[in-house]
């Protein structure tokens, strides 16, 4: 049966197919919906797990009990994972276990664009790249067959465009794979260094056993050409880009096999035409390897690499149109849209409070971020998951005065809490604020170890945040209503000014989540506004300026009552 599908939602029906039993990630954009749409297979048991690192430890003790097995996340997640995946390389598995990263060229929802494929060639380990929704099903399937022939964890790579397309997908059934008993192997799964230099030479020997797979495998094909004095090497979106620029005029050689490469079908390609043009995204990764193989090609020098590539420069970049001739107007300019919080948005209330008391504020990773975004303006950085506690230290101890950390409760989950615990045991005077939305936001409301529930919205263990913090040997934890400016700057100003290290959990749900109740509207009464303007540095997108006067948009606003606390003259009053 054939049916559209977006990729991570077909790469999910391909775990689904291949027999995978247990899925472990922590959300991610462009990664998250594969484990989200997993989840709906009963077949599959599927989890959040706090970080990418527990996920792929837990991935990997499924395999070790002989379960298929799966955990996904983004590129800068993989990071986080590195520590397990490059010693799981050693070990290798038992029963099949499938990691899949999805980069983000273009940084449409990361901080950085650093590309993957580098940790496949560090890590040693096999690396796949579907091109659409039907390869991302095709691809899974595969790659856990290939995981158990050579023993080894597989790296499925997908990437924003190929992740969140759609194309027509023609699913399989589901075919079960009996588990593989799990057998005491001290010498195989003990990392210690006596067992793992042993182990490295069989490492070795299945990257030479993988090439020679590689060669022959159906994952990289050539499409043939009407021309040779062009050939192309690609992979990923790149391939789609390059086929709807060039159609059939250049032969292509498609490598679905990221690593290791085919050494002799690249040579041979090469061999083949007259000017050899490697079409990738990000790094030279390609044309790298084709430079050590002695090759003489082309490739970054033409495309660079930064962000993403189209149809439109490919074919600018070859000196060709599209074969519609159909070409985007580059010159039409769409009106800017900056990315703002939510109408509502419990971190709002926060911000303004910090804002006016002229803190340095160490950020993190989330929807929170965009406190940084004027006319709020009150995060000043922002690294990596977890980096605003560990900094906040290090900029106390380095004498660093007035500042403070914001942290989100599901990042809190993910890496704060070890930092948290370095400002406990090393005792610097640090306020560390944590966001407590009720949910991980950013990536589209999962749930998380505070919440209560579990990926399928069935109850699940909770961590109490207060009683967590208490144990980590905070005296001074507050909780605070971010809709409650008065309160927010007293207690700021409060934990700031005490002589120790101290914690504020500014708590509200997501103003998004089905189960808030909104209260009514506000409404602005035109004879007492003054149009001061001062309800606009609120930043709130259901607030703006009307004939002079300031205007609630109702449609958008949900009644959280911060802008008639900026107010001094009362024009602001309950909706009826």
């Amino acid at each position: 049966m054939k049916q559209l599908m977006q990729g991570n939602t077909a790469a999910a029906r391909g775990l689904y197919e291949a027999g995978c039993c247990v899925a472990s990630s922590y959300p991610g954009t462009p990664s998250t919906e594969i484990t989200e749409e997993a989840a709906k297979y009963d077949a599959v048991y599927c989890e959040w797990a706090p970080n990418e690192k527990v996920a792929m430890e837990t991935a990997f003790g499924a395999s070790l009990a002989g379960k298929r097995s799966f955990c996904g996340m983004k590129h800068v997640g993989l990071n986080v994972a590195a520590d397990p995946l490059f010693t799981v390389s050693y070990t290798g598995i038992n029963a099949g276990m499938v990691i899949c990263v999805a980069d983000d060229a273009g940084m449409h929802s990361s901080q950085n664009e650093q590309d993957s494929r580098h940790y496949a060639r560090a890590a040693k380990l096999p690396m796949l790249e579907p091109s659409d929704s039907q390869e991302a099903l095709e691809f899974f399937r595969k790659a856990y067959d290939i995981s158990e022939e050579f023993d080894a964890p597989v790296i499925v790579k997908m990437c924003t465009r190929v992740a969140h397309s759609q194309s027509l997908v023609e699913t399989g059934e589901r075919v079960e794979i009996p588990s593989k008993p799990y057998e005491k192997n001290i010498s195989k799964y003990v990392m210690m260094p006596g067992n793992a230099i042993k182990r490295h030479p069989i490492v070795e020997e299945r990257m030479k056993r993988l090439a020679d797979f590689s060669e022959t495998s159906d994952l990289n094909r050539i499409d043939k050409g009407d021309e040779n004095s062009v050939g192309i090497i690609t992979s990923s979106t790149c391939y789609q880009y390059v086929k709807e620029a060039c159609g059939d005029k250049y032969p292509v050689l498609k490598l679905g096999m990221i690593w290791p490469m085919p050494d002799k079908k690249i040579r041979e390609f090469a061999d083949s035409v007259n000017r050899l043009i490697i079409v990738e995204e990000l790094d030279g990764f390609i044309e790298e390897h084709c430079l050590t193989l002695g090759l003489k090609c082309e490739g970054k020098s033409l495309f660079g690499c930064l962000g993403e590539l189209s149809q439109n420069i490919i074919a600018e970049k070859l000196g060709m149109n599209t074969p519609s001739g159909v070409k985007l107007d580059g010159s039409v300019k769409i009106p800017a849209r900056p990315p703002m919080m939510c109408a509502g948005c419990p971190h709002r209330g926060l911000f303004f409070t910090l804002n006016q008391a002229k803190c340095t504020v160490l950020g993190d990773i989330g929807c929170y971020t965009l406190g940084a975004v004027a006319p709020l303006s009150a995060m000043e950085m922002t690294l990596c998951m977890g980096a605003s506690v560990s900094a906040l230290h290090g900029f106390s101890k380095a004498g660093g005065k007035n500042a403070v950390a914001v942290i989100g409760d599901s990042t809190f989950m993910h890496s704060g809490m070890t930092g948290l615990a370095n400002i406990a045991y090393n005792q610097s005077k640090s306020t560390v604020i944590i966001l407590d939305n009720s949910i991980t936001g950013m990536t589209g409301h999962q749930q998380n170890p505070t919440t209560g529930y579990n990926i399928k919205g069935d109850p699940a263990g909770k961590i109490d945040l207060e009683s967590l913090c208490r144990a980590m040997g905070f005296k001074r934890v507050r909780v605070v209503d971010p809709y409650n400016l008065k309160e927010c700057a007293d207690v700021l100003r409060e934990e700031m000014e005490a002589d120790e290290s101290s914690v504020i959990i500014s708590r509200r749900p997501c103003a998004l989540l089905k189960y808030v109740k909104h209260n009514p509207p506000l409404k602005v009464d035109n004879e007492k506004c003054r149009s001061c303007k001062s309800c606009m540095k609120i930043g709130c997108p259901a607030l703006s300026m009307k004939d002079g006067k300031a205007h609630v948009d109702e449609t958008l606003c949900v009644g959280c009552g911060v802008c008639e606390q900026l107010c001094r003259f009362g024009a602001f009053k309950g909706g009826k």
